[in-house]
């Protein structure tokens, strides 16, 4: 192996560098918003002391329900319904939980104007797509599974 193949790309570093910062800022966000959901700062949506209940007529609590379930019972919207509930002690983690998931997509844009500047245009159309892809499963447009 040659003493260039060892190193890391200009590419490779940015990618890692904006994952390494997008993962602190995550990391932070999911701290913070759980103290404040821990600390009853803001309301939560659900109260945490009933998930622990038997609802009449079952046998199971709340938090043994499936998830369709609870979201019946507590009218809890679904996909990026959540954002409208933001302002909710139980709902606000969602946001450092969303900022994680969307990471790979800042990565690869990060990457894309080094890609384009060494003319490396198949890297360019994978890097293109893989945020296009990434995307559209965030948006919710493609329903797959049972969520």
């Amino acid at each position: 192996m040659t003493e260039d193949r060892k190193k890391a790309s200009e590419e490779q570093l940015a990618y890692a560098g904006v994952l390494n910062i997008g993962m602190w800022i995550g990391l932070a966000l999911l701290v913070v918003t759980f103290i404040v959901y821990i600390s009853g700062a803001l309301p939560s949506y659900v109260p945490i002391e009933k998930l622990s209940e038997i609802p009449q007529g079952s046998n199971v609590p709340y938090w043994g329900m499936r998830a369709h379930e609870l979201n019946e019972v507590f009218n809890i919207p679904t996909g990026w319904g959540w954002t409208s509930l933001v302002g909710k002690g139980d709902y606000l983690n969602f946001v450092g939980i969303a900022m994680l998931g969307g990471l790979s997509i800042l990565c690869y844009l990060a990457i894309l104007p080094i890609l384009i500047r060494k003319k490396d245009t198949s890297y360019v159309v994978i890097a293109v797509l893989e945020v296009a892809v990434l995307l559209l499963a965030a948006s919710g447009i493609l329903k797959a599974g049972g969520h």
